[in-house]
């Protein structure tokens, strides 16, 4: 195989494209929008953060969210009108709870792994994009999260990911612009922060300069495989502008997020990826005393869920919520005025007259790890459904599906990740 094609221009699309570049493969990347990295990918928290790896599937999620169904600004909203995707999702939500544990460490060692790839591949391009390695504090305000915090941090010690207990005192000598009441904190020194948009873009040029070809403003019409099984390689029907034409690539990976599970079924898979909708807000700095008043560490504060990650001088983001409402893309005020009220109450030295709101749907898979690795068809590669770590995981998953792809010549085997492998990027044959 030497002509890939990767759908999706995302952060996951963008980090595939560029190992497969790297490894010698001709790439080319089929992009709907006019640009890389304009979805999810555009203004999510900014956090890279393995200390965030907890996956969702815990007993206590499930009694949150039946009580904030009533509640229009609660930090997890489901709402009530069913579906059959949205309740077999959740039916598997609820089948990986025993799973925990295991999920929970899996998705910390591949946060783990990824950065060596992530920091030394933006060295190499010259990426700027406002990376803040001053790690993440994480807020509890009660003793019952910050115990249950101490549990977590258990299992990420079992990933090789060291965090930190600390007092009140101690949290605000870690960011001094900190002025509420806390029962304590966890700290992880190796944690950072940036710009995802400024990431991916700055990325998908380096793609372009090493010699793949970006296609943007194609949407994909069919996916069809050729010869016995799929093994003659993959033919993309694309559509650009009134035209429509016929690509050929000997294999195909979709990271193309919430589409991922169209496009899976034109490829034969169930890729069982739900759109839990996110919001955040760009709080433009534009005065000395609001930059001054504004954190520098990147947080996340337990109880309301919401992320905070300061980018360069006169940026800061707020970012969390999780609404299971399908595809609906609108920004609600009611959803947007919790996060301004946040920075209110915890920063009110900031001033919030200048706030960009955004929404976006994240891609999510039932047990939160992603699907990577080969479908069905021996040609067709999955990179899609990293939920709310996409940025955190996306430069390790990349790394391993252009590993699946160099080694494919050796086999049928499909690539799963393991969570019982003692070093993430262990798989096993199934």
């Amino acid at each position: 195989m030497k002509h890939i094609a990767v759908i999706g221009a995302g952060v996951t699309g963008v980090t595939t494209a560029y190992a497969l570049a790297r490894r010698g493969f001709s790439v080319t990347i089929v992009e709907r929008h006019r640009y890389p990295a304009m979805e999810t990918s555009y203004a999510n928290g900014g956090q890279l953060s393995a200390s965030h790896a907890e996956v969702w599937n815990h007993p206590s999620t499930l009694r949150k969210g039946l009580k904030w169904m009533t509640q229009p600004d609660a930090p997890l909203l489901l709402h009530p009108a069913p579906t059959w995707h949205k309740v077999s999702w959740l039916a598997r939500f609820v089948a990986a709870i025993p799973r925990y544990r295991d999920n929970t460490v899996a998705l910390a060692r591949m946060a783990v792994a990824a950065r060596e790839h992530l920091f030394a591949w933006a060295e190499e391009e010259g990426i700027d994009f406002d990376l803040r390695r001053e790690g993440i504090l994480h807020l509890y305000r009660d003793k019952a999260g910050f115990e249950h915090a101490r549990q977590v941090s258990r299992l990420l010690a079992e990933a090789g990911l060291v965090r930190r207990h600390v007092t009140p005192a101690e949290m605000r000598a870690i960011e001094p612009a900190l002025g509420g009441d806390y029962y304590g904190g966890c700290y992880t020194d190796t944690d950072s922060s940036g710009d995802i948009h400024r990431f991916t873009a700055g990325l998908a040029s380096a793609c372009v300069r090493r010699g793949v070809q970006l296609l943007c403003e194609r949407d994909v019409l069919a996916l069809t495989q050729e010869g016995l099984g799929g093994d003659g390689g993959v033919s993309l029907t694309l559509r650009h502008g009134g035209e429509t034409d016929v690509q050929r690539f000997d294999a195909v990976v979709i990271c193309a997020g919430t589409a991922s599970r169209a496009l899976g079924r034109m490829a034969g898979d169930r890729i069982d990826v739900y759109p839990v909708k996110g919001y955040s807000i760009t709080v433009h700095l534009g005065d000395a005393a609001s930059r001054a008043a504004a954190p520098t560490v990147s947080l996340v504060d337990d109880a309301p869920k919401l992320v905070a990650s300061r980018f360069g001088a006169d940026r800061f983001r707020v970012a969390g919520t999780a609404e299971f409402s399908g595809f609906d893309r609108d920004i609600r005020h009611d959803r947007i005025r919790p996060l301004v009220d946040w920075v209110h109450r915890e920063f009110p030295g900031v001033h919030t007259a200048d706030v960009k709101p955004w929404a976006g749907l994240r891609p999510m898979m039932p047990d939160l790890l992603p699907k990577v690795g080969r479908g069905k068809a021996p040609r067709v590669f999955y990179n899609t459904g990293h939920g709310h770590l996409g940025w955190t995981l996306a430069a390790a998953t990349a790394e391993q599906v252009a590993t699946a792809i160099g080694q494919s010549a050796g086999g049928p085997a499909k690539h799963v990740l393991d969570p019982e492998a003692k070093s993430w990027g262990q798989t096993r044959r199934v």
